[in-house]
């Protein structure tokens, strides 16, 4: 099986054989157009040339026979707006996710249909510029001509599979952002279609997720190197894929992925709301079930900034040693004490997600006083991480979703002692993962279902998905950590709580 995973600024795809062994992965890299305040773009044609470059690459490194490649799948970020036209040309760049544009078509959204309305409806509990509906709309007013030319609009998911195939599909974990998906039907919203001037025609066939779509192009197979035979799938959105790939589709599991920013991710058997409209809940890639994910802005992010502004030493003793700097780092933060001696911090560097949904919070470091060392400011990166994260698992907890188990990915899995501190902080046994490529992984499982090679996706995930290492909580950190959390919570309540700030 092959998984492409479609990332903001890069993209990767790896083969995995059916015991979830990984026989290679590759990436490729690309640079987004800033091109004004709050518009940012890309070539759609970038995505499929990475692409290509990337699955050539893969088959040149691993020298797998193309034949041997029985399927493959997609995941990708969500949101990222393709407009395309009846010959499946991009009738103009990207609209990536992080564009701000349609601030103004955001608020007319909200006004027609009310912000309850749409979470009802979606799952989205704030209408924001990030929606596609919000640049579907844009484009009717700003761009009519290209408006009027599309033929379908599509996200990044659907345009790699339209690439590989010539078929226009998608399914609905990638939709749920959209504002375009009825979550709880798994059809369009027609409301929102006839509000925004487009109809179901205009939009990709809705399949579910590992879906068969058809077989690789004759074009396609000319460009990448792969084989008339293999089938292409639908895949995910890149943290619903995460979760297949991390065997996270069954309740009392959630999964953590601290990139540069926080996603934490609950398996339900229902859409989930939330009457105080902090998580939005997503459609899972396992079919039937649900994903409540409450993401925060920046976690990774923090510590990557810390590293560059005041790890200068750090970095060039580890580029010397020929190691990886956060290993240099995290073993100075390992010297200090659980709690920091006091420090505590907020690592809100780019404003607060989930809970608090604040864009105006900042980074603060409180508490500090001669005794501490750059080693203390360290650990106390990444003591906040682990505070955010229990936040949000409580916020889960209150709304009757519980977790005897937390399975941990990203970068920051990758440290023991970042994941020792998270077990500890939440009092929860962790695990990280074998493969690091969860998110390609899971497409890869959801297309080998969907193939028949698994009779179901949980026996999938049992014979595909493999533990690293396992983490327990120790007691008496536990209640160092409980006091910390504390402090946290009451730090920025007292700074943020009544917009003093």
């Amino acid at each position: 099986m092959l998984g492409i995973d479609v990332g903001t600024t890069s993209l990767k795809s790896a083969i995995f054989d059916l015991d979830g062994k990984m026989c290679g992965v590759a990436s490729e890299e690309y640079n987004l157009l800033v091109t004004e305040p709050n518009r940012v773009e890309l070539g759609a044609e970038t995505y499929w040339g990475c692409c290509v470059k990337a699955i050539r690459q893969l088959l040149s490194g691993t020298h797998v026979d193309p034949a041997m490649i029985r399927g493959i799948a997609v995941s990708s970020q969500g949101e990222t707006l393709i407009p395309v036209d009846k010959d499946g040309v991009p009738c103009r760049r990207a609209i990536v996710w992080l564009d701000n544009r349609s601030g103004e078509e955001a608020r007319s959204i909200s006004e027609h249909f009310g912000v309850d309305g749409v979470y009802g409806i979606t799952g989205q509990p704030e209408v924001i510029p990030t929606w596609p509906a919000t640049k579907i709309l844009w484009m009717r007013g700003e761009e009519p001509d290209l408006f009027k030319r599309t033929h379908r609009f599509m996200l990044v998911e659907d345009y790699i599979t339209y690439k590989l195939t010539d078929q226009f599909a998608t399914e609905p974990s990638v939709m749920s952002s959209s504002l375009l998906l009825n979550i709880r039907q798994l059809k369009w919203w027609p409301e929102m279609l006839n509000f925004l001037g487009i109809s179901e025609d205009n939009l990709p066939q809705l399949k579910g997720s590992g879906e068969e779509v058809g077989a690789t192009s004759e074009k396609a197979c000319r460009e990448t190197g792969l084989n008339r035979n293999t089938v292409v799938c639908t895949g995910a959105m890149d943290q619903a894929a995460a979760c297949v790939g991390a065997g996270n589709i069954r309740s009392e599991i959630i999964s953590e992925n601290t990139g540069g920013a926080l996603a934490v991710c609950a398996t339900t058997d229902r859409p989930v709301f939330d009457k105080a409209r902090r998580i939005p809940c997503h459609v899972h890639a396992a079919h039937g079930l649900y994903l409540p994910i409450p993401w925060c802005v920046t976690a990774g992010m923090a510590l990557r900034w810390f590293r560059d502004k005041f790890c200068s030493e750090e970095m060039e003793a580890a580029k010397r040693a020929g190691i990886d700097p956060y290993d240099v780092i995290t073993v100075e933060a390992e010297r200090v004490k659980p709690g920091s001696d006091g420090l505590i911090m907020l690592p809100h560097l780019a404003g607060a997600g989930c809970p608090e949904f604040n864009p105006n919070a900042r980074g603060v470091f409180f508490g500090f006083g001669l005794g501490h060392t750059k080693a203390h400011f360290i650990r106390a990166v990444l003591e906040s991480v682990a505070y955010m994260l229990r936040r949000n698992i409580e916020i889960l907890e209150q709304l009757g979703i519980g977790a005897k188990q937390i399975r941990s990915m990203g970068g920051g899995a990758k440290s023991g002692l970042w994941n020792q501190i998270k077990s500890d902080c939440l009092g929860k046994p962790l695990v990280t993962l074998a493969c690091g490529e969860a998110a390609s992984l899971g497409v890869a499982i959801n297309a080998a279902v969907g193939l028949g090679f698994f009779p179901s996706l949980e026996e999938a995930c049992d014979r595909m998905v493999h533990i690293h290492q396992q983490y327990h909580p120790d007691r008496e950190k536990e209640r160092i950590y409980s006091d910390g959390y504390r402090r946290y919570l009451k730090l920025y309540e007292a700074l943020y709580a009544h917009d003093l700030f």
